[in-house]
């Protein structure tokens, strides 16, 4: 028996002109991390941004939350708030300077970092005699966090914000793009995200020497010298010039992309909603999510599995949402302040397939195999 063809989580989505982009890059020699299409990437970028933004293409996402946090000046024994539903690599950089992460839960309107939980755990690190250094905060799933709550909390106790867009290109609050409402600001060029350079990110700030010490960090710290001479650390770390010739491209089609997927949301909604065991994550006003995954939250563990695992049966990629960064093994020892909203999410919750190049029939198999499951377990109980 033939397998259905499989499909995807969130793969990438080529337009055609990134292959010319990469051709002048070879035509004109530069394959090293310098060049025309890393300018002109930068440019693009932060024009779409726009809010006076300086764009430094990077090699990752985590790379750009790295620099960020030496930028800040975080180093050993520093505390540093981090919302504890995210992806590893929110909070990986923290320990690679020898700080300590400190977790706080989601709020349920947007599943973000709980403004309450984040004000609690500040005074009592305070109280602890230890005043984090710095906050991430993250617009998960492309959902933006609570943009005037944390500012307003950070600035009460004079704390920047790191704020991880990864996920949230072309997302905004009250019509201002997000990764431009942090103190610095991250995005993610992965192959999953929204466009992508295959591998990729950006450091985004609105202060000129703030880009210039991310480039000269990002360039394994080079002192301006005729001879190799360094006097800070440094790390390779900035994008290259065919990477970003991707990116040029992928810019073209960026905003095609957000609207996309925000209709493939919509459809899965709009079939699934009438079920009572489904629920979706609706946009709090001001709040314009990129939809970069299009997410579930199901009655129970049980039959979120249920369903994860008749996906699979069917050749369909899906994914639970991001297990919580203070159940990781790895990070288990360190303090959190948690109320279990991020555990019962993660428990319920289900990423369906969201790239930008699902078919429409692709999509309705995957609402079919949904469908079928609650309709079977309504009969069961009837």
């Amino acid at each position: 028996m033939i397998s259905p063809k499989k499909i995807y989580l969130s793969p990438p989505h080529m337009c055609g002109s990134e292959q010319n982009y990469i051709a002048q890059a070879f035509n004109n020699n530069w394959i090293a991390p310098i060049g025309n299409n890393i300018d002109l990437f930068e440019n693009s970028l932060g024009k779409f941004i726009k809010e006076g933004v300086y764009v430094t293409a990077l090699n990752s996402g985590t790379a750009a939350i790295h620099l960020a946090l030496i930028i800040l000046g975080i180093s050993k024994g520093d505390e540093v708030i981090c919302q504890t539903l995210t992806f590893a690599a929110s909070a990986n950089p923290i320990r690679y300077l020898g700080a300590t992460p400190i977790f706080v839960d989601s709020e349920s309107d947007t599943w973000n970092i709980s403004p309450v939980l984040m004000e609690r755990a500040i005074n009592h690190r305070i109280k602890l005699g230890k005043k984090p250094k710095a906050i991430i905060a993250i617009h998960l799933y492309g959902m933006p966090y609570k943009v005037n709550e944390i500012r307003k909390i950070a600035d009460k106790y004079g704390i920047p914000i790191i704020e991880d867009s990864a996920e949230a290109l072309g997302s905004t609050f009250r019509g201002v793009q997000c990764c431009s409402f942090g103190d610095l600001g991250i995005v993610s060029f992965n192959g999953n995200k929204i466009i992508t350079t295959s591998a990729g990110g950006a450091l985004i700030t609105k202060n000129l020497d703030i880009k210039k010490k991310a480039i000269y960090l990002a360039t394994q710290a080079r002192d301006n010298a005729p001879h190799y001479q360094h006097s800070e650390i440094g790390y390779n770390y900035r994008m290259s010039n065919i990477l970003a010739g991707i990116g040029r491209g992928q810019m073209e089609v960026l905003n095609n992309r957000i609207e996309a997927r925000r209709n493939i949301y919509d459809n899965y909604k709009n079939k699934l909603e009438r079920f009572p065991n489904i629920e979706f994550l609706n946009e709090p006003k001001g709040h314009f999510s990129n939809r970069w995954l299009s997410c579930i939250l199901t009655a129970s563990y049980e039959l979120r599995e249920e369903i994860r695992l008749s996906l699979e049966a069917n050749n369909i990629e899906s994914r639970p949402l991001w297990k919580p960064l203070h159940l990781q093994p790895v990070f288990i020892k360190f303090p959190s302040y948690i109320d279990g909203t991020s555990e019962d999410i993660f428990n319920r919750g289900l990423c369906l397939p969201s790239g930008s190049n699902l078919e429409e029939a692709d999509q309705e198999r995957v609402i079919s195999v949904i469908s079928s499951i609650i309709s079977r377990r309504a009969l069961k109980l009837a």
